[in-house]
């Protein structure tokens, strides 16, 4: 048996009933189980069942509402920060570049600092590498066996050019007698010129080692006058800082006194505006007692004016 809002039908109505279900497509079952008793049976319009299950359904809806409104409000917040993040005319980005800035600079001045320092050690270890091969040398040409070196190889320059020259006059004259008195006169001059060729190169060498002895005390000199200098440096940068941090202390403690001075600039101003709300609310607490009184008083003579209106109508 089928029930149609609470009917029975036949077939034909059955089918029709059938068709207008499929048309309107209800969203429950038309068929009852055979042991249903349909006195028992409450029979509501579609609106009505529609109404009690949204009713049910509300609380459930507006949670919804409210979990997606919090959620797009999150959202919202986000796509914000996300997109002022990378703003630099906000107070986080100004801080942001200001620091950026500052590290920046502190990078760029260690660097310098560092390729200073890099060129000054390069600088001296020129020098003393200098100062040390000048000195090697100097105890070099100063040695005995060098100096008997250079005097023998003189010599025996001078030996075989002698050699030389005196078998080129035997050679040429060897039966004159004039050929022997300049062959010793040649030996005897060139005697001579060797000993003062040696005597001019042992001055050359006393003149070298005290020309070195010379660069060498200036260069420790030179030495010395930068290790002042560095030292002076030192002096007066940490003069420097410490009339920096000087410096800084009075500026934080003038503003410690301006921010004071504000704060108590600022309570004075709070304490004038209390006491001129306080004689605003006293003159309007008067004005509302007059007030009072006028209408009080008012009231009373038109009462007056009644009763004696009363009394002479009596």
């Amino acid at each position: 048996m089928q029930v149609r809002y609470g009917r029975r039908s036949g077939k034909a109505k059955e089918r029709a009933g059938m068709e207008s279900y499929e048309k309107e497509e209800i969203p429950y079952p038309p068929l009852l189980p055979s042991t249903v008793d349909l006195q028992q049976v409450t029979i509501i319009p579609h609106a009505e069942w529609e109404r009690i299950r949204d009713s049910l359904n509300k609380l459930t809806r507006e949670a919804a509402v409210l979990r997606a409104e919090r959620t797009a409000k999150k959202n919202m917040h986000m796509k914000s920060q996300e997109l002022v993040k990378h703003w630099t005319n906000t107070y986080a980005g100004m801080k942001e570049q200001k620091l950026r800035a500052k590290q920046k600079r502190d990078e760029e001045l260690e660097a310098e600092r560092q390729i200073l320092d890099l060129e000054e050690e390069i600088y001296k270890q020129g020098e003393r590498k200098k100062a040390i091969e000048n000195a090697k040398q100097y105890q070099f040409y100063q040695t005995e066996r060098v100096k008997r070196f250079h005097s023998g190889l003189l010599l025996s320059r001078v030996m075989k050019e002698r050699d030389v020259q005196i078998q080129y006059k035997k050679n040429a004259v060897k039966s004159d007698e004039k050929w022997e008195e300049q062959v010793k006169l040649n030996d005897a001059k060139a005697l001579k010129e060797d000993q003062e060729k040696l005597e001019k190169q042992r001055r050359e060498r006393v003149a070298l080692a005290k020309d070195h002895l010379k660069q060498i005390k200036e260069h420790e000199e030179e030495e010395e006058t930068r290790k002042k200098s560095e030292e002076k440096d030192a002096e007066e940068i940490k003069r420097q800082n410490l009339l920096y941090e000087i410096e800084m202390k009075k500026k934080l403690s003038r503003k410690q006194e301006e921010i004071d001075a504000s704060r108590k600039r600022f309570f004075d101003n709070m304490r004038d505006k209390n006491i001129i709300r306080a004689v605003e609310q006293q003159q309007q607490e008067e004005e509302e007692e007059k007030t009072r009184k006028f209408i009080k008083a008012k009231k009373r003579l038109i009462q007056m004016r009644k009763d004696k209106e009363a009394e002479t109508h009596r």
